[in-house]
């Protein structure tokens, strides 16, 4: 049987091996541990924003539900669960499902982590969600055009998807590309593929496309001096985009 469309096989295959490190802070996705706080806060805001809630409140988001697409070990599935969201986490490798449902488990969290690819929940039928989440995911699928589409038809009306990406610039094969790869080690050489990285207005056109309403990119950087990843105005290597429906 043929993956589907937005699967490649062989980004699924590098991730899979390496499931056993998801929550590890020093292992294979270091990068993404210590990117996370930056992201979550990007999301977070954004939703808050989006649905006018109240950023004192414990649950701000109680009765919404969240898809995690490329959820991984749920680095941010979690915290999603803790801010109230009804969380579904889907990933492609069944290895990476495996260890977010037995850490949500262990921890109490009542997460629905399926394997599978986006477009088998559209084909499935699947309730839309409040929020859609893709982030670190266009950059491995096959056909970006055809991912968004099918996970923007899973946004409910007035709803909410948010994605994080690498722009495809010079700065970031030097920086996204070679040096955290080959360099610094950040990330396992092969991670990415710079042909694969997607420009923001690239990105914004896509959304457009799939009948959804993008909002201007946020950059994300890293601030050597302080040890952490930040919001920027520099969008040259990591940016985040969300789009309303």
């Amino acid at each position: 049987m043929n993956a589907p469309s937005s699967i490649a096989p062989a980004e699924v295959a590098r991730f899979a091996a390496l499931a056993r490190d998801w929550w590890d802070p020093a292992g294979a996705f270091a990068p993404l541990h210590a990117l996370n706080p930056a992201r979550l806060g990007v999301v977070r805001d954004a939703c808050l924003g989006h649905f006018a809630a109240d950023p004192a409140a414990r649950a701000p988001f109680a009765g919404r539900r969240l898809l995690d697409i490329g959820c991984g070990g749920g680095l941010v599935a979690e915290p999603m669960a803790r801010l109230g969201f009804s969380v579904t986490g889907l990933d492609a490798a069944d290895e990476a499902v495996g260890v977010a449902r037995a850490h949500a488990e262990g921890l109490g969290l009542a997460i629905d982590y399926r394997q599978g690819a986006v477009e088998g929940l559209v084909a499935a039928g699947e309730p839309p969600f409040d929020v859609v989440l893709a982030l670190e995911v266009v950059e491995h699928v096959n056909a970006p055009a055809d991912f968004i589409a099918d996970a923007a038809r899973l946004v409910a009306p007035g709803g909410l998807m948010i994605l994080s990406t690498l722009n495809r610039t010079v700065k970031s094969l030097a920086l996204g590309k070679i040096a955290a790869e080959y360099l610094l080690r950040w990330a396992p050489a092969g991670t990415h593929d710079w042909k694969k990285f997607i420009t923001p207005p690239e990105l914004a056109a896509l959304l457009d496309a799939a009948g959804l309403t993008p909002a201007s990119p946020v950059g994300l950087g890293y601030d050597p001096l302080a040890g952490r990843w930040k919001r920027s105005a520099d969008c040259g290597v990591n940016f985040m985009m969300a789009a309303a429906k």
